[in-house]
């Protein structure tokens, strides 16, 4: 059968490099079936692997099928009916089969973060599929010195696109290469292959030394509770996923280090507490300099209504947004006591420039950036950050008060694209090549940059922000207000900022009272465009007295914005008829345009 693995493992040696006797072809990564079935039950065997019956008799299936040449009936439907009996199987109402394949990830991922560097053949089922990929594991290279340097992943299998968003593609934009799109689908395989890298008990990131470091201890629990146990290292290990790919902080695992790390700037710790059904986790955050408890809080769930696999997902999910979010608790000046960590130090700048918003806070941020950079040149999300202050400089040029620099923007394109050559897999990185590709009208490219971001780090509420933002300006509203409301539930900063976007996403739909709700809750003293959106929700409303107070105070503030509203508005906005809802409201308001939208 046409892509089946049945032959042996017969192989043999000319000049130095093993080829399978079939072909003259060297073949040092797709291992043969033999090897896989043989680190199959290698898994299965392990004390460690804590997987039912049911997941056990899952994985042998999807191997044994995909092995045969057979992966392309492997759907929700027949692993439903092959291995849980279940006939007229509804994948869309019943989330069975797909608990079940998260729960045989995280094992897998977590047997090769344990198991070391001498694992001959990784396994892994990538998100968005049950089709298992079978890669060699870094002893194989070892073994055999004429081959590779390094293994790349050479059977990943690419899940279907999601089916919220439908990307145009993007041409020959950097952001469609191949990197991208293999590093998404393949990072439970590259996961493993990190730890051969890395000792278990240093930190999972490690970039500079300055960056503020987080261990993370496992939740305490009665010592006769073998449930809360369990929970008590699923949600740990959950966490510590989820905290990993924010990659302004290094992740330390607190147990791995036999204690709580002196070294690290923050403990997380919690305990676990049942009632019934009802799980309750109790977690706070200890800056270790001085033990004091800087944010604390509890998250109950249901066992009832959810299983214990979203419950550690969620509860880790909360958890790991309200800590290490832009703007978020380590973020906060208040609590931070900050002082000799570089990296950290810059982020603090950063964002507490962002917060302020102030020409004086913004030459500081690019100053302490600018100077991290020169000493750590390879620091991809400094990298970005930075070109994301250049790109303020063009965008709210009118709230800092500054007449955008004529190399701001493409100063802004090179160092994000610098930051994506160091580490095409951070998602502060695809965020400014995201918007440095919107603010060139390079939108489909900002798109792909966008979802390849969300995709990295679903719980980075600025990225989930901005990214809906750009969704929705390009004409895409209903998906990209879902996730700019998600970013506003979750407290998402700086304050004010994405209010406007719901408030856009209102006025769209034609829901003029909520718009002018959610306009007035923005901070309109942010960006003058505020204003702006106001006064044109205000006229398009009939409210032409509430609608003319809002174009004075733009014309005695953001004199150099009223000439110029229809090009800013048509640099964000991709689609000419949301360009007119604007214009026409602006026109009821009162504004002088002319009869053409489209013209200057």
């Amino acid at each position: 059968m046409a892509g089946s693995r049945v032959e042996q493992c017969t192989f043999k040696v000319r000049g130095g490099a093993m080829e399978d006797a079939r072909s003259r072809e060297p073949n040092f990564l797709e291992p043969c079936a033999e090897e896989v079935n043989t680190q199959l039950e290698r898994i299965l065997a392990c004390e460690r692997v804590n997987l039912p019956e049911r997941a056990r008799k899952f994985l042998r299936f999807v191997v044994s099928e995909t092995l045969a040449g057979r992966s392309m009936y492997l759907k929700a439907y027949t692993i439903a009916d092959v291995v849980f009996g279940r006939r007229n199987f509804d994948a869309q109402s019943d989330p069975a089969v797909r608990i079940e394949a998260g729960r045989i990830r995280r094992e897998l991922e977590r047997y090769y973060l344990m198991a070391g560097p001498r694992e001959p053949v990784i396994i892994t089922i990538p998100k968005g599929g049950y089709v298992p990929t079978f890669e060699r594991g870094a002893s194989f290279v070892e073994e055999n010195p004429d081959g590779p340097l390094a293994v790349t992943p050479s059977s990943v299998t690419v899940p279907a696109p999601d089916p919220l968003v439908d990307l145009p593609s993007p041409g020959n934009r950097l952001i469609v290469s191949r990197l991208v799109i293999a590093g998404l689908t393949a990072g439970a395989v590259l996961a493993g292959l990190t730890f051969f890298l890395h000792d278990m008990r240093k930190p999972l990131l490690n970039n500079s030394d300055g960056r503020a470091s987080i261990a993370v201890d496992l939740f305490d629990y009665p010592v006769d509770d073998r449930d809360l146990s369990k929970i008590s290292q699923g949600t740990t290990d959950e966490l510590i996923a989820k905290l990993v790919r924010f990659k302004e902080i290094v992740v330390i695992d607190a147990a791995a280090d036999e204690g709580k790390p002196s070294n690290a700037r923050y403990l997380l710790e919690g305990n676990l507490r049942k009632h019934q059904d009802i799980i309750r986790s109790s977690v706070r955050l200890v800056r270790q300099s001085d033990n004091a408890v800087i944010w604390a809080s509890n998250y109950d769930t249901d066992l009832s209504i959810q299983s214990v696999l979203e419950a550690e997902t969620a509860v880790a999910e909360r958890i790991a947004t309200a800590v290490a979010q832009p703007f978020g608790v380590i973020f906060s000046p208040d609590v931070a006591a900050t002082g000799g960590w570089e990296a950290y130090d810059c982020a603090l700048s950063y964002y507490s420039y962002r917060r302020m918003m102030t020409k004086a806070a913004l030459a500081t941020s690019q100053q302490c950036l600018t100077a991290l950079i020169q000493k750590y040149p390879k620091d991809a999300t400094s990298l970005a950050m930075l070109s994301l202050t250049n790109l303020d400089q063009v965008r709210f040029a009118y709230k800092l008060g500054i007449v955008p620099p004529k190399e701001a923007l493409e100063r802004a394109s090179e160092l994000a694209n610098r930051a994506f050559a160091i580490d095409s897999q951070n998602a502060r990185v695809l965020q400014a090549l995201m918007l440095s590709y919107f603010f060139s009208n390079d939108v489909p490219a900002a798109l792909e940059a966008g979802a390849a971001s969300y995709a990295l780090n679903p719980n980075d509420t600025e990225v989930a922000g901005e990214y809906g933002l750009r969704l929705s300006m390009s004409g895409k509203w209903d998906t990209g207000c879902d996730l700019v409301s998600k970013a506003v539930s979750h407290g998402a900063g700086p304050a004010g900022y994405y209010e406007v976007g719901m408030a856009l996403c209102a006025f769209m739909r034609g829901d003029l009272q909520a718009a002018e709700l959610w306009s007035r809750m923005s901070d309109l003293t942010y960006n003058p465009m505020h204003r702006m959106v106001l006064a044109s929700i205000l006229g398009a409303s009939g409210k032409t007295i509430q609608a003319r107070k809002e174009l004075d105070w733009l014309n005695a503030n953001a004199q150099n914005l009223m000439p110029n509203i229809k090009r800013e508005v048509k640099t964000r906005l991709a689609r000419p008829e949301d360009q007119d809802k604007v214009f026409a409201g602006l026109r009821a308001a009162g504004l002088a345009l002319t009869e053409d939208p489209i013209s200057n």
